[in-house]
């Protein structure tokens, strides 16, 4: 262990609070520090994951608990509740699972007082961790937030549990440091993960040869979202777009990795036509793919710095539409203008660009017609495309980090920092 601490402690782009930390940690962080991780989301997972690999390196004897999917177990989290089981999205979706999610929360909440951790790093999934925040703080423990839960959105109020509870958040978006360090908060803006990941490598024949694809078509990417009832809302919709644009297309359809068989099977019963496949790499087909549709989520922001032209599909209860369309109010950050149809953008790749760079299709107005008309403009050779193109380019640009490290080195030293 002494070889690697030496090692890490020469390497030239590891900031000095870092030396300082691996010097001055405790005994009992030495030996083996207890790490509280929580993240409730595909994506989260994958990052969590991506930080317990990292803190390995320097911390081997770390120990890791909490709430986490199934990558974030494979690299060593012991899991006190699983993603899978509470990883809902709606105001009407969560009332349907309040039970399980209260029963969850609480074991979390007794595994908190039991072990009492060193630090905790919460992962977005505000619903769950704002409330477990509050705990980990009256117990002292430094609080990590990593992905900022969109409170410049709406639910503004909760700002000040930020204050209150929050040592210090990591934002992977430009303008939500500023919109924090105006209201109080310790924060810094560490990049998108997203944007600091090489294309894949697999080549279109390759890809085409795995999935059984024509490569001597275009094809198009269609991504309903990785929650279940994401998928129950958006893939009729898109499945409905591909039959009006023809089988001159191959059809990708992306199936996250917490997407169980059962749902699998659901979903080949909406896509029966030949044309249609189900792949399990999103960013290799969004390479490989002439345009995409994508519902509203971080699957926009994978999109976006791959530089797949595509539109932004989004649909939910209509009890929750217009809720969040009520109480949806930028900050001054957040320059943004209402549409035709008095909806604010929502894709991320339209706030960070500032203007409208990829068509919304929401809620009434996504339909299958609507999709496939905007669609066609972006398959096409046209100034639309060579447009949206340019303006993703620039979105890619915004979201890499001011400094030489990525988003997980930037997480992984704000976790030694707080664990001296």
């Amino acid at each position: 262990m002494l070889h690697r601490k030496f090692f890490f402690l020469l390497r030239p782009n590891v900031p000095a609070i870092c030396t300082f930390t691996l010097q001055l940690l405790d005994c009992r962080c030495v030996k083996s520090p207890l790490i509280f991780l929580s993240a409730g989301e595909a994506s989260g997972d994958h990052y969590g994951a991506e930080l317990i690999t990292a803190l390995r390196e320097v911390l081997p004897e770390a120990r890791f608990t909490g709430l986490g999917g199934t990558a974030m177990e494979a690299v060593g989290q012991e899991r006190v509740i699983r993603a899978e089981d509470v990883a809902v999205m709606g105001i009407t979706e969560i009332l349907r699972h309040i039970p399980t999610i209260l029963r969850s929360y609480n074991a979390l909440v007794q595994s908190i007082k039991k072990q009492r951790p060193d630090v905790a790093v919460l992962i977005d999934f505000p619903d769950v961790n704002f409330r477990l925040a509050k705990h980990l703080k009256q117990m002292g423990v430094p609080v990590i937030w990593f992905v900022s839960p969109q409170l410049w959105a709406w639910k503004r109020k909760r700002l000040r549990w930020v204050q209150q509870r929050v040592s210090k958040m990591l934002t992977i978006f430009p303008f939500e440091q500023p919109f924090y360090e105006n209201r109080g908060v310790k924060a810094e803006f560490v990049g998108h993960p997203l944007a600091e990941q090489p294309l894949p490598t697999i080549t279109r024949e390759a890809y085409a040869t795995r999935y059984a694809l024509n490569p001597l078509k275009p094809w198009v990417a269609l991504l309903p979202g990785s929650r279940g009832g994401e998928i129950d809302a958006n893939l009729p919709g898109l499945v409905q777009a591909a039959m009006l644009l023809g089988d001159g297309y191959e059809y990708l359809i992306p199936v996250a990795p917490t997407v169980n068989h059962d749902r699998r099977d659901q979903m080949r019963s909406h896509a029966r036509s030949g044309s249609f496949h189900l792949v399990d790499d999103a960013r290799a087909a969004l390479m490989h793919s002439r345009a995409a549709v994508v519902a509203s989520g971080t699957a926009t922001v994978q999109t976006a710095v791959i530089g797949t032209p595509f539109v932004v599909v989004y649909r939910v209860s209509n009890l929750t539409f217009r809720m969040a369309k009520a109480l949806v109010k930028y900050p001054p950050e957040i320059p943004a203008e209402v549409d035709q149809h008095g909806n604010l953008p929502i894709a991320m790749v339209n706030l960070i660009a500032k203007r409208r760079v990829v068509p919304e299709l929401l809620q009434d107005q996504f339909t299958g017609a609507n999709v496939a008309a905007a669609l066609k403009p972006l398959l096409a050779d046209t100034p639309q495309r060579e447009e949206q193109i340019e303006a993703l380019a620039e979105v890619r640009r915004r979201l890499l980090s001011p400094t030489n490290h990525t988003a997980i080195e930037s997480l992984r030293d704000a976790v030694l920092e707080a664990l001296s």
